[in-house]
């Protein structure tokens, strides 16, 4: 009589069927963590577009999942780089988004209307903008030192993303509309870096941000130029309801 071998069921680790999910297109193994933690910050993308304060916590979840894919070296992903401009600036959109997620939850809570708005787009001083322009500058050469110094891939322009990046975050924390701008030029910079470095999606999205972050200028342009007009007529209707009475 055959003995019967027990069959043991295989044990499945969500995270860790996360962590190794690959897909293969035209030979190259693109990790699904990469496309959905690029999925996460395209959505916190357009909620930041529409001022809605959802947007920071589903940054944060996409945050969270590209640190594992930029540390390439640690979390074993295909391109098995280092890029540590790329994973520290997922560690600092977290730090700064728990700041921004408040500001804007902070500003909400006032208003009464169905649609909660977390910010009042405005245009930076001329103090801030010299603030924001020293700061790129000064923040590109002493990251790009450091990058350099830990043997990160492509350093000078892994500093100046994520320089543009910390800005750019504060940025849309505090209402700035040329918080678009400057992701602009953070997206001239990373679509090479990220295509040369074998990083596809990552890269993509970086186009379609582009585009994206063009739009949400221009939304906010708007609504600058709207909001401005209804706060002239209240108060013209303010100043010739006083004057009628008086």
């Amino acid at each position: 009589m055959r003995s019967r071998v027990p069959l043991v069921a295989q044990q499945v680790n969500p995270l860790s069927t996360l962590l190794d999910a690959e897909l293969h297109i035209a030979g190259s193994a693109i990790l699904w963590r990469e496309i959905i933690g690029n999925g996460f910050g395209l959505a916190a993308a357009v909620g930041g577009m529409r001022r809605r304060v959802w947007a920071w916590p589903v940054g944060i979840a996409g945050n969270a999942l590209l640190f594992t894919v930029f540390v390439g070296g640690v979390f074993n992903t295909p391109q098995q780089l280092n890029m540590a401009g790329q994973a520290g600036r997922q560690l600092m959109f977290i730090a700064v988004s728990v700041f921004g997620w408040w500001q804007w939850y902070r500003h909400a809570r006032l208003d009464t209307g169905l649609e909660h708005r977390g910010v009042v787009p405005r245009w930076a001083t001329r103090r801030e903008r010299v603030l924001l322009v020293a700061a790129m500058l000064l923040g590109t050469v002493a990251f790009a030192q450091l990058f350099a110094w830990i043997g990160s891939y492509g350093p000078w322009a892994e500093a100046w993303i994520f320089t543009g990046s910390v800005l750019a975050t504060y940025g849309m924390a505090r209402g700035l509309a040329e918080f678009w701008l400057i992701w602009i030029a953070v997206d001239v910079v990373g679509v090479p870096l990220l295509l040369k470095a074998g990083y596809y999606p990552s890269a993509t999205l970086y186009l379609i941000y582009a585009g994206f972050v063009a739009w949400g200028f221009a939304v906010w342009v708007r609504t600058m130029r709207t909001e401005s007009t209804t706060t002239d007529t209240q108060q013209a209707v303010t100043v010739s309801g006083h004057t009628a009475t008086g």
